[in-house]
């Protein structure tokens, strides 16, 4: 797992904290353990900073059809969200989207690629 990143830096403002560590199964927005670690470092992160608003985005592989994985892609960006309001961070500090396919990090022709595009990344849309 990446390190967290140091939030004095004013370049932090709309760019991708770190990715590709809340994986999820085929068809899936259930949270591993490993996920909700990741998650736990990120509860830390915004309590230890208060004015940080946070953009949370989800996105599938390249299985089923684009409206089908459009949903679960906002399905998984929405179960981390209920995640970091159940562990106290207020839901006014969170917005998510979905992006469905349409932003693959890896290629859809393996398995091992289209793990990796089953994700959600964070990003910091307000600093103060």
């Amino acid at each position: 797992m990446k390190d967290l990143p140091s939030l004095t830096n004013d370049n932090l403002y709309n760019e991708i904290l770190w990715s590709n560590n809340i994986f999820f199964e085929f068809d899936s927005i259930a949270l591993s353990s490993e996920s909700r670690t990741v998650l736990d470092n990120l509860i830390k992160l915004m309590n230890d900073n208060p004015d940080i608003k946070i953009e949370i985005s989800g996105h599938t592989d390249n299985i089923g059809s684009a409206a089908y994985n459009q949903k679960l892609s906002e399905a998984r960006a929405k179960a981390v969200v209920d995640y970091l309001v159940e562990h106290g961070i207020d839901r006014s500090r969170l917005s998510y989207i979905g992006y469905g396919f349409e932003k693959p990090i890896a290629t859809n022709d393996t398995e091992e690629g289209r793990q990796l595009n089953r994700r959600v990344e964070f990003k910091i849309i307000q600093v103060n």
